[in-house]
């Protein structure tokens, strides 16, 4: 039975084209070639699975090494196992006749009979699937020494859902590159991220006004840095207090706001 080319029943592991009606009656009849495809689909799916992992720290180089030395081997076993296996006691014994002890022999050339041609392009294929699959569980163990090099790291949390923003923008005499944008998550809490602010000799504050009263209540302080995230209080009504401001404050006692605000932005959501 001649059996479907290697490169076909990758295509067709992969998915990248649909089995023809000769195809399909011989992946019926043949188990060496249904065995194949599911050996490749195999190997897909281990890439398929790796496809979401990002941050790893780079593998250690031995790694590497041992899908190189895979592959090496898979290129030469089948060409080396031929050749011995059609290179009869007699040839060898005349190729070696008269070379001086310690000397190379010189490889005997065996012409291969199409059925013996069409057995080692199979065996090339299994040593190739081997090789991938190889590679591809040297791919899992990297995952695995990530997960030892970094066994503290925490559990990825999912991306916190923004139920209100808003843009800030430079107020006042504020130079009007400063700018900045606040975003309040689901949980609580704001996030506010700036830039450009003008240097203050004392600290930056954020409130939560009320545009219609001016009522306004502190939310926290800026540290050195451009993003902070604020706790907020659990009954805060965000239609209400729907302005997000940043003040120069000084370090007086005094609580209340200073009238010198560097950015405002309106939230919307």
């Amino acid at each position: 039975m001649q059996h479907l080319d290697h490169d076909r029943l990758v295509f067709l592991a992969l998915g990248e084209s649909e089995a023809d009606d000769g195809e399909s009656t011989h992946l019926g009849a043949c188990a060496l070639c249904r065995a194949e495809v599911a050996s490749l689909q195999q190997v897909a799916g281990l890439g398929t699975e790796t496809q979401g992992l990002a941050d790893l720290p780079d593998p250690p180089e031995h790694i590497w090494q041992g899908i190189e030395a895979q592959v090496r081997a898979a290129e030469a076993g089948p060409l080396l196992t031929e050749a011995r296996r059609h290179r009869v006691p007699e040839q060898a014994d005349t190729a070696t006749a008269g070379q001086a002890p310690g000397a190379v022999a010189e490889s005997t050339v065996t012409r291969l009979d199409p059925a013996r041609r069409s057995r080692r392009g199979r065996g090339w294929s299994r040593w190739a699937a081997t090789a991938v699959t190889a590679a591809a569980a040297a791919a899992v163990g990297v995952v695995g020494t990530a997960s030892v090099l970094r066994p503290d790291d925490p559990t990825p949390t999912p991306t916190p859902v923004v139920v209100a923003s808003a843009p800030l923008a430079a107020y006042g005499a504020t130079p009007p590159t400063a700018k900045g944008d606040a975003r309040v998550f689901q949980d609580g809490q704001l996030h506010l991220h700036v830039a450009n602010l003008p240097s203050v000799a004392g600290y930056y504050e954020v409130w939560l006004i009320n545009p219609t009263t001016m009522k306004m209540f502190s939310v926290g302080t800026l540290g050195g840095g451009s993003d902070a995230l604020l706790p907020l209080p659990p009954n805060v009504d965000l239609k209400t207090y729907s302005v997000v401001d940043v003040s120069a404050e000084q370090y007086d006692n005094n609580t209340r706001h200073s009238g010198d605000s560097l950015l405002r932005g309106s939230l919307t959501g």
